[in-house]
């Protein structure tokens, strides 16, 4: 029994849509899908209707392009109320989401598999930048998202007060593990700032993370911490804790030649040792 992972499908985009169609049949594994299915409930209930039927058990947990709202679908709920349509739409499908009971992985016993919906809060930017100057300074070099327009954070005031509150909230759940587990972390979003600098767009960062969670890997026992976003698929280690970023990415960041399998990153049992090259730190990094 395997536990897979992969993120970033963006099934808004027709190709990725068809790619997805042919994936194979893994029905003694598990895998978890972290975050930006598409951009429309559809999109989750078409990937749902390919990987459920085709793995042992579906984790999900959402990205930001799953939470936008644009005022062109004004019919379209947004901000909590979105979200909570999405998990409703997962558990129909029997998938777990970052709102249910943590599972323990059948071929782990120890290891409880951990989905979370943390968001970001702006943090991911030097000392020097005010919280208020975020947005701006990273416009500087170019570089906008589009979540400042299509995600809504209602009802919280911002969309770094919803992250503030889901930290607490999943802190407090994973405080109350039993004493000895093991956790394979997952979130759409990296938990450490230097995991969250795309080298071509550095200044993206503000929109990856939060700095409250950069020691989450090692205070609550991560084997693996999962994670997607930046379509930068790698490998990475930090204080002994294995960072696995898994996305597909949009048509230009994969190869369909390959297929979508190509592009199930393996999770657990562990994988042997090898190294890799670390883009963040121009070093390698042992896994």
């Amino acid at each position: 029994m395997n536990l897979l992972a992969i993120s970033d499908l963006h099934l808004s985009h027709p190709s990725n849509r068809s790619a997805l169609g042919e994936l194979g049949h893994y029905p003694g594994d598990w895998l978890i899908v972290a975050g930006d299915v598409g951009s429309a409930p559809d999109h989750l209930r078409l990937a749902l209707d390919v990987v459920v039927p085709r793995f042992g058990q579906v984790l999900w947990t959402p990205g930001n392009h799953d939470l936008w709202a644009s005022a062109s679908h004004p019919e379209t709920t947004r901000g909590e109320a979105r979200y909570d349509d999405l998990v409703a739409i997962c558990r129909s499908y029997g998938v777990t989401t970052p709102d249910d009971e943590y599972p323990v992985f059948p071929a782990v016993p120890d290891t409880v598999v951990v989905p979370m919906f943390l968001l970001y809060d702006y943090s991911f930017r030097p000392p020097h930048v005010p919280r208020e100057q975020a947005v701006a300074w990273a416009a500087e070099s170019g570089v906008r998202c589009a979540d400042e327009r299509l995600l809504d954070p209602a009802p919280h005031r911002s969309r770094a007060a919803w992250c503030a509150a889901r930290v607490r909230a999943t802190e407090a759940r994973l405080l109350a593990l039993g004493p000895g587990t093991r956790t394979i972390l997952v979130n759409h979003w990296p938990l450490r700032h230097d995991l969250a600098r795309p080298p071509r767009i550095p200044r993206f960062s503000v929109w990856c993370g939060t700095r409250l969670t950069e020691d989450w890997g090692t205070r609550f026992g991560a084997r693996v911490v999962v994670s997607g976003h930046l379509h930068l698929r790698s490998t990475l280690a930090r204080d002994g804790v294995r960072y696995e970023e898994v996305s597909l990415g949009y048509p230009r960041d994969w190869r369909r030649a390959r297929g979508v399998d190509a592009y199930l990153r393996h999770i657990l049992p562990e994988a042997p040792v090898r190294w890799t090259r670390d883009p963040f730190l121009d070093r390698t990094a042992t896994v």
